[in-house]
């Protein structure tokens, strides 16, 4: 019963870590370096994260900066990050690339809030599945004899209260992204 919590529990945290990494990814008009975490640059032949061929640093609020440490590789950044679905085409001066985030408009930055919103409850649908799928190991254990009724009472409530302190982290991470898309 124990391993079965703490398993619950476990997949219950990895979901809020990729939903926190989901929403890093995702621009709020303010230069991030997690945007590009997810664009593979190819580096001979291997796709390779921007952050592993070069130096990414924010030098300005809305302006990221992308120091390649092999000078060839430069170009293949460039293309990465225009066909990527990021939305920004990336200036060069052959040594440094530099993405400047414009301001997002009220309409993009609603679509945004609907979108975060849909991976939030989307979330919150997977830490409930998770406790569903627990309560019926529960409930296999408790017929074949090898949990008392009342310790069935206890894993259930416990099971509960793990999804309703994971449900308002999701909350907790939504409201807070929301509060830094909608910020001007």
């Amino acid at each position: 019963m124990k391993e079965l919590l703490e398993n619950v529990e476990d997949r219950m945290k990895k979901s809020i870590i990729d939903l926190s990494d989901d929403f890093a990814a995702i621009r709020a008009g303010r230069a991030n370096p997690a945007v590009l975490d997810k664009i593979k640059v190819d580096y001979y032949g291997t796709p390779t994260a921007i952050n592993q061929l070069a130096a990414v640093a924010v030098s300005e609020a809305r302006v990221l900066t992308i120091q390649p440490w092999d000078g060839s590789v430069c170009r293949a950044i460039e293309k990465a990050i225009q066909t990527s679905d990021i939305g920004i085409n990336p200036q060069s001066d052959g040594k440094i690339i530099r993405i400047a985030f414009p301001p997002l408009t009220e309409e993009r930055r609603r679509d945004l809030v609907k979108e975060i919103s849909k991976m939030a409850e989307e979330r919150k649908i997977a830490i409930r599945s998770f406790r569903r799928d627990a309560i019926d190991k529960l409930k296999e254990q408790k017929k074949k004899s090898e949990l008392t009724e009342d310790d069935l009472k206890q894993a259930e409530k416990k099971t509960q209260d793990l999804t309703d302190k994971y449900c308002k982290q999701v909350d907790s991470v939504f409201d807070k992204k929301q509060k830094e898309i909608m910020e001007i």
